[in-house]
């Protein structure tokens, strides 16, 4: 009988997750500043574009600051910075479904953002370190 080593398993979720929920914030971040993956002012409701008190290329800007902090946090404290990117990517769904537009990237961000919310689940198991679960099947 093989056994399983569950933490291993936990940790190997963890670590990918955690990169991901911490490296994408950061390029997507940076790339508010270049516009090389996309025009990311497209993706802004025009309605909030509307009441903005500065141009929409500096809310980017903005933006994009924060989502490099957030992908700080989640490289430095993914138990906490699992929710925020889950906070920020449910409110960037919002934006895209109140505005009429762009319902898949929409959907796609919900989805990642149960990644994120696993991700600060996850990480209270890992950082506590006092877990070593091994599984042996009947």
């Amino acid at each position: 009988m093989k056994t399983i080593d569950a933490n291993h398993t936990l940790h190997t979720v963890y670590t990918t997750l955690r990169l991901t929920f911490g490296l994408v914030p950061i390029i997507a971040g940076l790339d508010k500043f270049t516009n090389l993956l996309t025009h990311w002012a497209d993706y802004l409701n025009p309605s909030i574009a509307n009441i903005l008190p500065v141009s929409t290329a500096t809310f980017m800007m903005i933006v994009g600051i924060i989502e490099i902090i957030a992908g700080i946090v989640v490289l430095v404290k993914p138990s906490v910075g699992g929710y925020i990117v889950m906070i920020w990517l449910i409110c960037i769904a919002l934006n895209l479904i109140t505005s009429g537009r762009y319902f898949d990237v929409a959907v796609r961000d919900l989805v990642m953002s149960i990644g994120a919310y696993s991700l600060a689940r996850i990480a209270t198991i890992v950082v506590s370190e006092n877990v070593h679960v091994r599984v042996q099947p009947a």
